[in-house]
């Protein structure tokens, strides 16, 4: 009989904290790509030709393909080739589309052949838009996957420990990329003249990013032959533990995961998308400020998460209360939303502007840091990795289709409007929007994500799920 470990690699803090910074940075530049155009939707919109329509169907490029499927691919995948294969391949994945979408808005394929013939068919759209967006879905593709394996890795190494807490830390340091693109991306753009050169610098981010995933796989091989050794890995131990493509249907048929993702799709909707336009909105409602100006007020929002999430995280280890937590984000998401609707238009008020932001980043911190703990504790381990990858299917649902139809609302409800006229008859570079249909839309989504809440408390209360009591054992 083989000797039992006594202790295993995840026993040690050192090994365990290092295995997340190295999984969390590859989350960190993961983010910082996917907002890198967001506060240059202006610049965008001068050098490029997109309008806020286009810019909207750009956005949620990065969902279709995950939308139509791939995420429950990616969930089998995950839960039958582990988290070393996928992560290794989503991090390829966004590394690749990442690749395309510079060079869709490069120098080297304006005037190009291919400019030229993806210009020659849905005329609508420019090519540059059609191709940065093919490259903005094979990111997405690997972005969400890596979102489902980094979480299954932490639930895997902080079992039993800081897991939410490290969740917590996880997520804080990908509200800190966002912060730092929206501080960085604008310089860039202003320094060199040009959207291709924050996009080429991230990308660059996203290969540093794979290699640490590279680095952290031969851990994670170490700490699974201690599991076999100890006799602790039971997909190794019995065939009959092993994942099984049937088994997803223990997840469609569970009450407690359509709520969650219910939940998920309908708060991530009205954060999400609202990043992309959050920048624009801040310029029109603070009468015309510049880019920068909108940006660095805007970054302030993930650091309000980042500088919470962690907090939050360590007392859901210790005290526990996910599902109240979740309650409250959603009342703050609702206020800010209608803060930013009616309040800052009428006041143009930069500090007004500031505490909203950093209020709707404490919210952000909120509902993430007691969402994603407690997933473990409805879903059986062996089958976590699709159920995450099914709540992110849920939720790119929402954050494919809601973009557009912010963008199409927002195209909509100007299109008579004198101010947005008198812009684009004088080719100006800055164009006023009304937002205010947009963020009633974005608050609605809080309205609904709070109903969800109270009725995901009353059937933790009700089935004795756990999602009030704490995490460490």
């Amino acid at each position: 009989m083989t000797e039992k470990v006594q202790k295993l690699l995840n026993d040690y803090p050192a090994a365990r904290w290092a295995a997340l910074v190295l999984i969390a940075l590859m989350m960190f530049f993961g983010y910082m790509f996917v907002d890198v155009m967001s506060p240059l939707q202006s610049l965008v919109e001068a050098e490029k030709g997109w309008t806020p329509g286009i810019f909207g169907t750009y956005a949620s490029a990065e969902y279709i393909l995950n939308v139509c499927g791939f995420l429950i691919i990616a969930g089998i995948i995950l839960d039958k080739m582990g988290v070393r294969f996928t992560g290794i391949l989503s991090a390829s994945m966004m590394f690749a589309g990442a690749c395309i979408k510079f060079f869709a808005v490069s120098k080297w394929f304006a005037g190009s052949g291919l400019e030229a013939w993806l210009n020659s068919w849905w005329v609508a759209m420019p090519g540059s838009a059609k191709l940065a967006a093919l490259g903005f879905m094979i990111f997405g593709c690997g972005c969400e996957m890596a979102g489902t394996t980094v979480s299954k890795a932490i639930a895997k190494w902080f079992k039993g420990k800081e897991m939410a807490l490290a969740m917590g830390i996880e997520m804080a340091l990908a509200r800190v990329g966002v912060f730092a693109i929206f501080s960085i991306s604008p310089i860039i753009a202003s320094k060199l003249g040009t959207v291709a050169a924050p996009v080429g610098f991230c990308t660059c981010l996203l290969l540093i990013g794979l290699i640490n995933f590279i680095v952290f796989t031969f851990m994670d091989r170490k700490f699974d032959g201690q599991l076999v050794e100890a006799g602790l890995s039971a997909a190794e131990a019995d065939p009959e533990e092993e994942f099984h493509v049937s088994d997803l249907g223990k997840i469609f048929s569970s009450l407690s995961f359509w709520v969650v993702a219910l939940l998920c799709v309908l708060y991530y909707s009205a954060i999400f998308p609202f990043q992309r336009y959050g920048a624009n909105m801040l310029q029109c409602n603070l009468d015309g400020i510049s880019a920068t100006a909108a940006s660095n007020i805007f970054r302030w929002f993930p650091m309000g998460a980042a500088a919470v999430t962690p907090f939050l995280g360590a007392f859901l280890d210790h005290k526990g209360k996910g599902a109240t937590m979740l309650m409250w984000g959603a009342v703050l998401l609702i206020v800010c939303h209608l803060v930013f609707a009616f309040a800052l238009p009428a006041t143009h008020s930069h500090l007004l502007a500031y505490a909203t932001i950093v209020i709707l980043g404490i919210s952000f911190a909120l509902v993430p840091a007691a969402l994603w703990p407690s997933v473990p504790k409805i879903i059986d381990e062996k089958i976590l990795g699709s159920a995450y990858c099914l709540i992110f299917w849920v939720q790119n649902i929402g954050l494919c289709f809601v973009p557009k139809l912010i963008g199409n609302v927002l195209e909509s409800v100007n299109s008579d409007n004198p101010a947005v006229l008198a812009a684009k008859a004088a080719n100006a570079e800055f164009i006023p929007y009304n937002y205010t249909i947009p963020l009633i839309i974005f608050a609605g989504f809080g309205v609904l994500a709070f109903a969800i809440a109270i009725y995901l408390k009353a059937l933790d209360r009700k089935r004795g799920l756990g999602l009030e009591e704490p995490n460490i054992k």
